[in-house]
């Protein structure tokens, strides 16, 4: 197979040091590769030395089978682009004039664009929908606007390979899913390769083909987004010990609340996510079920709950799930209801429902009572 982008026993550092060490990844042109891992791990100092910001200490970096070295400054700058968080000196730039300074190696000493290099700089601010920017001073804008003109710029260069550095700081949740669909569209479509940085572990895991774990200067991991975001992977890569990464959903979850359970949270289907985490955040402990594995809500309640009862997937509730359930409940004394309604296979806990409100336990309809619980 051959590979448009490679890093082969890359060592990156300053001064001759190395910070990050044995880097070895190989990449197909039209794909993209997320680094991932805590801050000052080394992630952007691999990326400054893809880039020659800095000099590679050992090893080698390939960019269509050719060595970094063997590629002369001109060629360079038309095939790879870059976009750091760094600042840019624009004093009395106009947005559009920042956009076509990504034409430069193109325009040749005096930078003069021509049609073809106009036309890219449009097609490159429609995409990032950055054309009503084009006239106003580039230091005046929002730090969201600034990137997603930064990213114009990046494409505007027409590049093979594109390179960023947490290209989503600064954007609205908007602005973060519309830059990763153009990068998308921008590998699938203009078959030109990604790599870049991020701290958004739900967007990278959506929209990585290849993701890189980089922990103290070490490649602890390399894979599919399938082989890399697992519970015990990313907690380690970040040292987790206040929370939680739920994988099923790519997300965060907070710290357990330690304690007997004071409430018994009947759910299903996804009803009661919204609840376990109101719990968590008020400070009460809290037990659920009977959840079925594989359910939304069980995915949930595994990193919220401190007893979950669990029946399996596709089955109906057993009758020694239910009888545990309510001997839970019953303990608890007082009950939270999510469900409206219930399937054959929970209908039991509909069950459950009833059978508290004949024991005369309390059912909780209002969260913001503190006193109830």
């Amino acid at each position: 197979m051959e590979y448009y982008f490679q890093l082969k026993g890359l060592a990156a550092g300053y001064d001759g040091k190395a910070v990050v060490k044995d880097v070895n990844v190989s990449l197909e042109k039209g794909k993209i590769l997320t680094l991932l891992g805590p801050n000052g791990s080394g992630k952007s100092t691999v990326l400054k030395t893809m880039i020659r910001q800095l000099p590679v200490i050992d090893g080698a970096v390939y960019v269509d089978c050719r060595e970094l070295r063997e590629i002369n400054p001109v060629e360079f700058a038309k095939n790879v682009s870059v976009m750091l968080t760094q600042r840019l000196a624009t004093d009395r730039m106009t947005c559009r004039d920042v956009v076509e300074t990504g034409r430069y190696p193109y325009t040749g000493r005096l930078g003069i664009l021509g049609e073809t290099d106009h036309r890219a700089v449009d097609a490159a601010m429609r995409l990032t929908r950055t054309e009503d920017l084009g006239e106003k001073d580039f230091m005046r804008i929002s730090d969201g606007q600034r990137q997603r003109l930064l990213l114009a710029r990046a494409i505007a260069q027409e590049p093979q390979l594109l390179v960023l550095d947490e290209p989503t700081s600064y954007l609205d949740v908007r602005y973060k899913l519309e830059l990763l669909n153009i990068l998308r569209k921008l590998a699938r479509e203009e078959g030109i390769t990604v790599v870049m940085s991020m701290h958004e572990l739900d967007l990278a895991q959506r929209i990585s083909d290849e993701v890189m774990c980089v922990k103290n200067g070490i490649i602890t991991a390399c894979g599919s987004p399938d082989e890399i975001f697992s519970r015990e992977n990313i907690m380690a890569l970040y040292d987790m010990d206040t929370g939680s990464y739920d994988p099923f959903f790519g997300s965060l979850e907070m710290k357990r609340i330690s304690g007997h359970p004071r409430v018994f949270v009947i759910a299903g289907g996804g009803t009661g996510a919204g609840t376990f985490r109101t719990l968590q955040r008020m400070g009460i402990p809290f037990a659920a079920g009977v959840l079925h594995e594989g359910d939304v809500d069980t995915q949930v309640a595994r990193d919220l709950a401190t007893e979950t009862v669990l029946e399996e997937s596709f089955s109906y509730i057993k009758d020694e799930n239910y009888e545990k359930a309510l001997a839970l409940m019953k303990e608890c004394g007082a009950f939270i209801n999510c469900l409206e309604r219930a399937g054959d296979i929970n209908r039991r806990n509909l069950d459950l429902v009833e059978q508290g409100r004949i024991l005369w336990l309390r059912e909780i309809d209002n969260l913001n009572c503190m006193d109830q619980l």
